[in-house]
């Protein structure tokens, strides 16, 4: 099988991925904090993509189309998912491997059980499959409004920093970055995933139509009292860093399994 060759360039090239939309104000504020880093090159989904986790398509066809309002930045938008623009971005834009993949700014959380669901995060982790290291970058402030000049300083400082220390290919980063200015930031925690969930309720409603229909809305609930986690960080008003990866293997309960499991 033929392997795709990483993209030489004098800089580093730096693939720029969201879920909110090419036109979302997050990935703007992304593309501002690095393109002085390296050689910046957007593609992103042409409309929202939240909660799109891992999805990709099939049996639809996808299709590129140029950008132009990045400011000289070279941008395509897609019609598929933020998974599909890293595998089109890959084969058919970059034609090889870019050195960092980062998605992102995304408006809202996607620390705790968020990260399963997130298509910024999942954009960021196939990346990562495909020996890219990335980063995934979201702002706790879902308004198109939201404010982003507190985090894109530490976005550069975070970025410039991988780029400078060569890790890991198959490196991925959940950063979450807390709502409040600038000068609030007490600084960055690298933290381990919270165990906390959505508690979910369907809103049973009735459209013009007389036909039901259902609304998802529920309340954020945190179980996990530690002072290492991402939602603890955030709400003492530092930036969360979670390293995170695409092997879901429970190692430990692989081990209790492999003896109490032997048939033999």
């Amino acid at each position: 099988m033929a392997t795709t060759k990483k993209v030489k360039n004098k800089k580093p090239v730096i693939l720029v991925i969201n879920d909110d939309g090419v036109t979302a104000p997050g990935i703007r504020a992304l593309v501002d904090a690095v393109k002085d880093l390296g050689k910046v090159v957007v593609v992103a989904p042409d409309k929202p993509q939240s909660g799109m986790g891992h999805a990709i398509t099939v049996g639809q066809p996808l299709r590129l189309r140029p950008v132009h309002s990045f400011n000289g930045i070279e941008a395509w938008d897609c019609n598929g998912t933020p998974v599909d623009c890293v595998k089109l971005a890959v084969d058919k834009v970059l034609h090889g491997k870019p050195d960092i993949c980062l998605s992102g700014i995304n408006h809202g959380a996607n620390h705790s059980i968020n990260v399963i669901y997130s298509g910024t995060m999942s954009a960021a982790l196939e990346a990562s499959i495909e020996s890219i290291p990335s980063i995934g970058f979201s702002l706790l402030d879902y308004s198109i409004d939201a404010d982003f000049s507190g985090a894109t300083l530490y976005v550069q400082r975070l970025v410039k920093q991988i780029l400078k220390k060569k890790y890991d290919h198959h490196l991925c980063l959940n950063v979450n970055i807390p709502a409040v200015p600038g000068n609030l930031i007490k600084g960055i925690r690298v933290c381990r995933q919270a165990y906390a969930k959505y508690e979910e309720e369907f809103d049973e409603r009735t459209d013009p139509h007389g036909k039901k229909y259902y609304w998802l809305s529920g309340k954020f609930l945190n179980f996990d009292k530690g002072k290492d986690t991402d939602v603890w960080a955030l709400e003492h008003h530092y930036i969360s860093v979670v390293p995170v990866q695409f092997d879901l293997t429970k190692h430990v309960l692989k081990t209790k399994l492999e003896k109490d499991l032997n048939f033999k």
